[in-house]
């Protein structure tokens, strides 16, 4: 029995709690600091400790940075992307062959060949699912289930997959062509300026793809900058 003067009422439904979508600025500075810390720094090392001190010296600084950055990272609790573990993988293996092999050719060959493999692995993962694009989408933005079955999603995901294995190939294509052409030093700072240059077009034009599809579906948080 109820007491009286009670009125029972039926039970309001929990609110919708909508996710927290982080803002373009967000985003931008997510990738930017990701790309910095994985890709340009190392370069920028192996660039300048080439000229100053030599290859080997170069390869070895370039190692030691990106073992020190997920030593970083994990000492102060903060997540490790996986561009980043992906590049010291790539690096270690790059740098184990070239010493076995004492041979710097080998060590500038191998990236040639792994970006090779790389495009070949990115045009194989458009038959699957969740092409590769989708699988590293979490490093920047806050996948979930839902987000990866929309179609605007899954469209992007999978031009933006094309877009990067092309992107290798060439890459592969220009690189072995300043290889076999130019003399080490030359090509060490050639390639990079190039090549660090073409990556950061590309970055550009992939942010600039994912926040047009981002806006139609509403994910860029209130800190977006405007249309």
């Amino acid at each position: 029995m109820s007491s009286l003067g009670t009125t029972l009422s039926p039970a309001e439904p929990d609110p919708v709690v909508e996710p927290d979508r982080p803002g373009l600025g967000t985003i931008v500075k997510r990738v930017s600091l990701s790309l910095l810390i994985a890709c340009l720094v190392p370069a920028g090392l192996f660039c300048s400790i080439t000229v100053l001190a030599g290859v080997w010296p170069a390869i070895l600084a370039a190692l030691a940075w990106s073992y020190g950055a997920i030593a970083w990272r994990a000492a102060t609790g903060r997540r490790t992307s996986g561009l980043l573990i992906l590049i010291a993988i790539v690096l270690t293996g790059r740098t184990l062959v070239a010493l076995v092999a004492d041979s710097t050719f080998l060590y500038f060959l191998q990236p040639i060949i792994s970006d090779g493999v790389v495009a070949t692995a990115f045009l194989l993962s458009l038959a699957t699912a969740r092409p590769l694009v989708a699988r590293l989408a979490g490093d920047f933005y806050p996948m979930d289930h839902e987000l990866h079955l929309r179609p605007r999603i899954r469209a992007l995901f999978w031009r933006l997959t094309l877009l990067w294995a092309l992107l290798c190939l060439g890459k592969a294509g220009a690189t072995l062509w300043m290889l076999l052409a130019l003399d080490v030093e030359t090509f060490v700072l050639v390639r990079d300026a190039s090549l660090q240059t073409l990556n950061v077009l590309a970055v550009a034009g992939t942010i600039a793809l994912a926040v047009r599809v981002a806006r139609k579906e509403g994910l860029l948080g209130p800190h977006a900058l405007p249309a």
